[in-house]
């Protein structure tokens, strides 16, 4: 090893930098480069120190990523500084420090320790992590015997502990997961820690080196390799040891690996956690096995007979498939190259059974498909047997990802492919796109009792998304690939109609319920015609259920249930022929009301009353608050609505809903009504006397609310992370209703939303009638129905400029 002198020294860091600003060297190859560039300016430090220390009998190993020789940008050093007792403690202590201090001196993140090899084995006992370390133990300098030795004795070590170490090991990982989710559904991944990440593979490499099981290789190395290259690529952009991928840093990371755009780039991204999750999956799987058969006891093992020594008992499932040591696996006698429908049968006993699909088995009949696919139309055992797969409920959902893993479903449905693994931007949504499916039709197999045909719920559930990744409304483009789908299943052409209009419109309800007007018989009619029939609208009533379970716990509530409930009530109706009165301007005011209304009359200012709306059985049998129900009269006057809207802001208080009405109730001028559906954003009930003086404040304009409402949100703006939110979107809802003008704003969710859209409308002079409002996570629609100030709707050309007054009012 040349001796390197200071100067060289100073051309380690230049060396460095040239060769991370070198995009020609990027992936493994500069990963590579980086570690030995590194390795030779270490072992020459090392050469240099124990030369003028005279100290022999040392070595310099690198250890975890760094033994490993995949150097990230921003990695950290790993390194133990091995010596065999000889020197005394402060001549090695001493040549430790002139090899730390000059790493540190360079800003890079050491983690280092100096140890005998009979210490370094007893760390490697006492800690888990030390141990996994010394496994990729790597000569860097020095006496390379004593590195030869600790890695000889640390694989001999790991392998004799491994029954009692590998449990410890899959408990960690299954913490780790806990603690960080999925790495291949989360829009800000952790590369390292998440489930399927870089801790996964190395934990694989692990499990591989004691001898026990191994895992499945297809893929994996590409898959780790992506992650690598991700993180690689993510230092250089932050320039921080940063192994979480932020979504202001994804553009600019894509860009860096070549990807199109930041969806390309998690959708890649999640491929590669998706493989190592998948074998991970498995191998942990046979790691349980094959531990649990060696703890049968060696006498028990002696009392069974030859032929069935050592094998599991064969417990029939359906035709071909058995329960052999807690998997379903092909029966002896299965012949999946005659059998076509022998994966899907597979698949659905397993299923049903709540047991993971052997991966031996899926292979089998994946190499016999690829031979001899399903007819199509498929014959009817097919289909029943995809049904029977997806309404087995929640153990659905590893059954069909170790078919999507050997890449089973995107034979049998080749639109599967570009759904699978797609992200979806809007965080109310758990899940990628592919796995919402599944998940809704896991959700929809709890519904099944509920409809007269369970099998078109089922399949519907899992097409409604198909269309995502098309261009247009998803909805519009997915109705003819469902339709097209479920001719190839072979339903028939009956069922598919049904089925296309339910992908069609499987946002209907839950839109509409939310967002419109229900007394209005427009809104009501238009519903009844999307629907067609009551067999239709009650299969619709269950996948709007489903998809929102599916979605996440923002989208779904007794409140969203009631609404969607209370709608499906009155389409039924409308489609069995049943009369709906014309409410409009018939609906009598409550004797509450008209109490509050004359009050409000007597004594020329605002008058409230506050109710606490029933309870509801949530999902998980706990009691759900519905919300608040708050009634205010006040004599009428300019700016009621956004002054009301505002000091319920102030006060921390969703608005769900808002009806206006005007009554004269003892001729002394008119009272505007407001019915108010609320809920507390802390769960506490709002304070009627406090919320009756803010509201006094404000209408004589000594609560200034627009600057009360700008200071809180300047709060929040610090607190919060810095987010680039798409603009407010304000459209005119045409044909929505026939008594009322329909605009609807779409912006990001904010405290005062409400109050600043009535402001605007109150400037424009319009008189609104009532207002639905719906929020999802971080995004709002908010619904207003509008006329002129004799009742009747705006005109065209009123309403766009009514629409263009209301965005620019919330840019």
């Amino acid at each position: 090893m040349p001796e390197l002198t200071d100067e060289t020294t100073g051309g380690y860091p230049a060396a460095r930098l040239r060769l991370l600003q070198d995009d020609t060297a990027a992936g493994p190859a500069r990963r590579t480069a980086l570690a030995r560039l590194t390795d030779d300016w270490l072992a020459a430090l090392l050469d240099r120190a124990a030369t003028e220390a005279a100290v022999s009998g040392i070595a310099l190993v690198a250890v975890g990523g760094y033994g490993r020789g995949e150097l990230s940008p921003r990695s950290d050093l790993d390194l133990l500084l091995l010596h065999n007792g000889s020197a005394d403690t402060g001549t090695v202590a001493k040549l430790a420090d002139h090899l730390w201090y000059p790493v540190w001196d360079l800003g890079i993140e050491l983690d280092h320790s100096v140890r005998t090899p009979a210490e370094a084995r007893k760390a490697a006992h006492d800690d888990l992590k030390v141990q996994l370390g010394l496994l990729d133990a790597r000569h860097l300098g020095g006496d390379p015997e004593l590195t030869a030795a600790l890695r000889t004795a640390a694989y001999a070590d790991w392998r004799e502990s491994a029954p009692k170490r590998l449990p410890e090991l899959h408990a960690l990982c299954q913490e780790r997961a806990e603690r960080q989710g999925e790495l291949q559904f989360l829009l800000e991944p952790d590369l390292k820690e998440a489930k399927g990440g870089l801790r996964d593979a190395t934990a694989l490499r692990a499990v591989a080196a004691s001898w026990l099981a191994d895992a499945p290789r297809g893929g994996l190395e590409d898959a780790r390799t992506r992650l690598l290259d991700t993180r690689d690529a993510l230092h250089l952009v932050t320039g921080r040891a940063t192994d979480r991928l932020s979504l202001q840093e994804q553009a600019q990371v894509a860009a860096a690996l070549g990807e199109p755009d930041a969806d390309a780039l998690l959708r890649r991204t999640y491929e590669a956690a998706r493989t190592v999750s998948y074998a991970a999956d498995v191998t942990w799987r046979e790691v349980g096995r094959i531990l649990r058969a060696r703890s049968v006891r060696p006498t028990l093992r002696g009392l069974l007979s030859g032929r069935t020594a050592g094998r599991g008992e064969r417990s029939p499932l359906a035709d071909g498939v058995v329960e052999l040591d807690g998997e379903a696996v092909l029966a002896r006698s299965a012949r999946p190259e005659h059998d076509p429908v022998l994966v899907l049968r597979a698949a659905a006993a397993a299923a049903q059974a709540g047991l993971p699909l052997a991966t031996h088995a899926i292979r089998r009949c994946a190499t016999a498909a690829a031979a001899a696919p399903l007819p199509e139309p498929w014959p009817a055992e097919a289909r029943e047997q995809l049904i029977t797969l997806l309404g087995a409920g929640a153990p659905t959902v590893p059954v069909w990802e170790s078919l999507e893993a050997e890449g089973i479903v995107t034979r049998l449905l080749p639109e599967w492919e570009r759904v699978c693994c797609r992200p979806q931007r809007n965080p109310v949504h758990t899940w990628t796109v592919d796995r919402h499916l599944v998940e809704t039709a896991v959700r929809a197999s709890a519904l099944t009792r509920r409809v007269h045909r369970p099998d078109l719920l089922l399949i519907a559930a899992l097409l409604h998304d198909i269309g995502k990744g098309l261009p247009g409304d998803h909805s519009a483009a997915g109705e003819p690939l469902a339709r097209d789908i479920s001719a190839r299943l072979g339903f028939e052409p009956r069922d598919t109609a049904v089925i296309g209009t339910l992908v069609r419109h499987h946002l209907l309800l839950i839109e509409t319920a939310t967002r419109r007007d229900l007394d209005d018989p427009a809104t009501v009619g238009a519903v009844a015609d999307a629907v067609g029939n009551a067999g239709t609208l009650e299969l619709l009533h269950a996948l709007t259920e489903a998809d929102a379970l599916a979605t996440g716990p923002a989208a779904w509530s007794a409140w969203r249930g009631g609404l969607v409930a209370d709608l499906v009530k009155r389409v039924a109706a409308r489609l069995a022929g049943e009369a709906e009165p014309d409410t409009e301007g018939t609906d009598a005011p409550t004797a509450e009301q008209e109490r509050l209304a004359v009050e409000a009359g007597r004594t020329r200012g605002p008058v409230l009353a506050l109710h606490t709306r029933a309870e509801a059985p949530a999902e998980d049998g706990a009691q759900e608050p519905v919300g608040v129900e708050l009634l205010i009269a006040v004599p009428d006057q300019p700016g009621v609505l956004p002054a009301a809207a505002g000091v319920l802001a102030l006060h921390r208080l969703t608005v769900r809903a808002a009806d206006l009405r005007t009554l004269d109730p003892i001729g002394d001028g008119p009272v505007l009504l407001l019915s108010w559906r609320v809920a507390a954003e802390y769960g506490s009930l709002p304070d009627a006397d406090r919320l009756r003086a803010d509201l006094v404040r404000a209408l004589d304009g000594s609560l200034d609310i627009p600057a009360r409402l700008a200071e809180r949100e300047r709060a929040y703006a610090r607190r919060a992370r810095a987010t680039l939110a798409p603009p407010p979107r304000v459209t005119v809802a045409p044909g929505t209703s026939r008594t009322a003008t329909v605009i609807e704003v779409r912006a990001q969710d904010a405290h005062g939303l409400l109050h600043r859209i009535g402001r605007a409308l109150e400037g424009a002079g319009v008189w609104v009638r009532s207002a639905h409002v719906s929020t999802l996570g971080a995004n709002a629609v908010d619904t207003v129905y509008v006329t002129r100030q004799d009742g009747t709707p705006l005109a065209e050309t009123e309403a766009r400029q009514l629409a263009e007054t209301v965005q620019a009012a919330l840019l």
